[in-house]
């Protein structure tokens, strides 16, 4: 698979066009350091930023996004939004409150793309329901769940109507889900990595160490190449200038197929979020 740049996207299984490689914002707090990194990011030639009700910064990335799109002349619809529904609030009408407050909060008018946080037994279908609602009737581009391992996914799509299109999940080196990525792929549900760089963990490794210095790249650049190379959307979460830069700079390289199984073989099947069968909802 080859991917030139930032803008390039996978085609999501409903024709929309997703970028391969976006801005993750977890636990990134309202305030100057949120709006001037999507500014950073945007102007750099990010298109995709992505956010969720719990992290309370949807503010600031609707300030962020007005922000940069007055000061790029870039229009919203180049833009490629992510939210995410809170467990708190899973349930048909509770959801479709939930997605009104999101939009009100970043200022849109839509987003490209709502998920599922979490897997919440009991919740998640009717969540779910009301995510195909806001699909049918054009509020939103893409739908899709996050944290849904096999069995998960299986359940929800035997009662829905629309199949996800997008699942969110963690992924890194240490953790490389490939019965998921698999099953993902047979049912073109697009699969995203969360915490690729596994928050920093895996920056000493010596086997990434030797295949980055082969390439004259990071640890972290090597990580994100990988990801796309294995077919995975990545948002890398970063607030500095300089390594929003450098986490983009992975286009001018490929890895070979030997340092692709190289990097598979770290697996160990290691989280460092929670696990979605044992998560204490």
């Amino acid at each position: 698979m080859t991917i030139h740049s930032l803008q390039d996207t996978t085609v999501l299984h409903n024709g929309v066009k997703m970028p391969w490689f976006g801005l993750g914002l977890f636990k990134v707090e309202e305030g100057a350091e949120l709006v001037n990194a999507i500014k950073h990011a945007i102007k750099h030639g990010y298109r995709s930023i992505d956010t969720a009700a719990i992290y309370q910064n949807e503010q600031g990335v609707g300030q962020g996004i007005r922000e940069v799109l007055e000061e790029t002349g870039l229009s919203r619809e180049e833009l490629f939004i992510t939210s995410k529904v809170w467990n708190a609030d899973l349930g048909y009408e509770s959801t479709l409150a939930a997605y009104e407050e999101s939009l009100n909060k970043l200022g849109l008018e839509y987003l490209d793309l709502y998920l599922v946080h979490w897997p919440v037994a009991g919740k998640y279908k009717d969540a779910w329901r009301a995510l195909e609602t806001l699909y049918k009737e054009g509020r939103v581009k893409a739908i899709g769940v996050s944290n849904f391992q096999i069995h998960h996914l299986q359940d929800i799509m035997k009662d829905a109507e629309i199949k996800p299109m997008v699942n969110q999940v963690e992924y890194h080196p240490r953790l490389t889900q490939k019965e998921l990525q698999t099953f993902c792929q047979e049912h073109g549900i697009q699969l995203e990595a969360w915490s690729p760089l596994m928050q920093g963990q895996l920056l000493d490794n010596e086997t990434l160490q030797s295949i980055a210095n082969k390439h004259n790249k990071s640890i972290a650049q090597i990580i994100l190449r990988w990801d796309l190379q294995n077919g995975v959307v990545t948002i890398p979460k970063s607030t500095k200038e300089q390594r929003i830069v450098e986490n983009a700079s992975i286009f001018d390289f490929e890895l070979s197929k030997d340092e692709m199984k190289q990097i598979d073989s770290l697996n160990e099947n290691h989280r460092i979020g929670p696990d979605p069968d044992h998560f204490d909802f």
